[in-house]
């Protein structure tokens, strides 16, 4: 990941919530770089779904990132979602 991007956080987080956020966000990096294990990602989604419940709150920072990045969570997501494979590879 560049360190130009700046992670969608909230003040009102606890430091174990910005780091799960953080690690979300790397494995989706690592998705478009070279692939990360399909497990792993839906678990930190989850994690991540756990910090950020509100599907508008999870679109407008998704939106963020992917300006920043031009990298698609929610098409690393779909991907995740819709296949059997072990690796997620975009």
């Amino acid at each position: 990941m560049s360190d130009n991007v700046s992670i969608p956080i909230s003040i009102d987080w606890s430091k174990d919530e910005i780091v799960d956020v953080v690690n979300f966000y790397e494995v989706i990096d690592q998705a478009y770089k070279k692939g990360v294990d399909r497990n792993l990602l839906i678990t930190l989604y989850r994690r991540f779904k756990e910090v950020v419940p509100g599907k508008a709150d999870e679109k407008r920072d998704f939106k963020e990132y992917e300006e920043q990045t031009n990298q698609s969570p929610y098409l690393v997501m779909k991907k995740a979602r819709e296949t059997d494979a072990e690796v997620i590879k975009m």
